[in-house]
């Protein structure tokens, strides 16, 4: 007499597996909701004790004096607006080009393989490395803290994003619009620079506005490069006062209004950095070409 065929649900091996799924889906959730709870948590306190210090004072007058009451934040969010601009147009050339030269002769050529590999370790190198880099190359030698070497810092933490996104666009281009570009009689600059970089433009300027979005709360650098400075300037060639010393210097201070300008500069860098990733994502999402 034939014994009945043991169902999925009777299997011990099918009962082990599926508890060990179980298991893993509960302890995969339990990760996401503490991670989302602390996430949360970290955004109300911004968001509480920064909207608090949002005032106009805060965008017209420059940070105060130790000790004094009231002052602002123009002359730092003006510092950080010119490193920031300054260190994407000295990035977002380079890395384009370079991204151009990896998609076109990466294939066949051993310098840019070893391009392609150098950039991978820039994109994780600690920013404090290439700050300390930037301060032993430059300001050691012209002897004093400048914008300028705030921006060479960053820009060196810009150019590897904007150098991988350009190359990984330009792959997603496919070989029969180079090749019917060839076809016609193109030069090979010419295909790359008119057919190719035309198809992704949009992804490379996503690339461009994630690389600025990394370097917009950049501090660790700055504090070698370009340092800070009381009042407002405009000289790039002198210490420059940028947002994310300024909030490190004023979070550890002992004076509530310091402390206070301290959140509301943490919270307009957090929307700063929050815009440019939305806008990245969605103004200039677009699907690979075909």
């Amino acid at each position: 007499m034939s014994t009945p065929a043991m169902t999925p649900a009777m299997n011990p091996v099918y009962r082990k597996r599926l508890f060990v799924h179980r298991v893993g889906i509960a302890l995969s959730v339990a990760a996401m909701s503490v991670g989302l709870i602390v996430l949360l948590w970290i955004l109300a306190t911004l968001l509480i004790n920064g909207f608090s210090a949002l005032t106009w004072d805060m965008f017209s007058k420059t940070t105060p004096a130790p000790g004094s009451e009231g002052g602002g934040l123009m002359n730092a969010i003006a510092g950080s607006l010119m490193m920031v601009g300054l260190a994407t147009l000295i990035s977002t050339p380079i890395g384009i080009l370079a991204g151009i030269y990896l998609a076109e002769y990466g294939e066949e050529n051993k310098v840019a393989q070893v391009t392609r590999f150098v950039t991978d370790i820039m994109l994780s190198a600690p920013s404090i490395v290439i700050g300390l880099f930037v301060y032993a190359l430059y300001v050691a030698h012209v002897k004093h803290f400048s914008g300028y070497a705030g921006s060479i810092a960053l820009s060196l933490i810009a150019v590897p994003v904007v150098v991988r996104t350009t190359d990984n666009m330009l792959r997603l281009v496919p070989n029969s619009l180079l090749e019917a570009a060839f076809a016609l009689g193109a030069p090979r600059w010419k295909v790359a620079m008119m057919v190719r970089l035309r198809a992704v433009k949009a992804g490379v300027v996503t690339g461009v506005l994630l690389a600025v979005a990394r370097i917009s709360g950049e501090t660790a650098p700055l504090l070698f490069t370009a340092l800070n400075n009381q009042f407002f300037s405009a000289d790039m060639n002198q210490p420059l006062a940028n947002l994310p010393v300024v909030i490190y210097q004023f979070a550890m201070s002992p004076y509530d209004n310091w402390r206070s300008l301290a959140w509301g500069g943490a919270l307009l860098v957090t929307f700063s950095v929050l815009g440019l990733n939305i806008l990245s994502r969605t103004l200039f999402s677009q699907k690979a070409p075909t």
